[in-house]
């Protein structure tokens, strides 16, 4: 649903000032954020957005020049909202702005088309500095967020059928019924669950699921 707040307006603020849209799915922290950002001379939030798909609607209504997108929402998560508008606007600037620090979460939302990828636990000097620096056509990526995704990118990724594996692996399913699902042999779904082991480099698999879900890639 598209937020009924009225567009803050730019009155207070220079003319060049840097054109903010929030996107955030819980009220008060999302009115914190806001507050916060209207503190700096130079920003202005031009709208605010309570999930993913308000957020593309604001975003093609106001064209802002910063976007601070959240992560998991309802309607629409922030990854696939993320996305959607960079499919429209391929210059778009987004900032994503989250409590969530997993590989997955990060390497998704960048590789979604986000500019830079900021922790909620920052400081206000810090997010200042991750809007001008995104702002600017730069990267964003604070030093604990850029190691994580390094460390991503040095681990071969799990296929989309491996990833169909692990999420029965986590409903509770035996071989044969992942075999039945997924219309393949007993023998290639083993097959499957040790290319997983290989690539999380565990032995089993409680400890595949817990791995995964540390990394981001299944939630519970």
């Amino acid at each position: 649903m598209t937020s009924t707040k009225k567009p803050h307006t730019t009155e207070s603020h220079p003319n060049k000032a840097i054109r903010i849209l929030v996107v955030e799915d819980h009220s008060l922290i999302r009115q914190g954020i806001v507050a916060m950002l209207q503190l700096q001379n130079d920003f202005t939030v031009v709208a605010e957005a309570e999930d993913g798909q308000a957020a593309i609607e604001q975003y093609q209504t106001h064209q802002p020049d910063i976007t601070l997108m959240d992560l998991r929402m309802p309607r629409l998560e922030g990854v696939d909202a993320i996305s959607q508008i960079r499919a429209r606007d391929a210059d778009a600037k987004i900032l994503i702005l989250t409590t969530y620090d997993t590989d997955e979460e990060i390497y998704r939302g960048l590789q979604a088309g986000a500019r830079g990828y900021l922790l909620k636990d920052t400081d206000f000097d810090g997010l200042v500095t991750a809007v001008h620096t995104v702002y600017a056509g730069k990267r964003y990526l604070p030093q604990n967020v850029a190691a994580k995704l390094l460390e991503q990118m040095d681990r071969e990724e799990l296929t989309d059928r491996e990833r169909e594996v692990l999420n029965l692996i986590l409903s509770g399913s035996n071989t044969a019924t992942m075999a039945t699902a997924l219309h393949i042999s007993e023998g290639t779904v083993k097959f499957h669950i040790n290319n997983i082991f290989q690539k999380f480099g565990v032995n089993d698999r409680t400890q595949a699921v817990i791995e995964a879900l540390r990394r981001g890639i299944i939630r519970l």
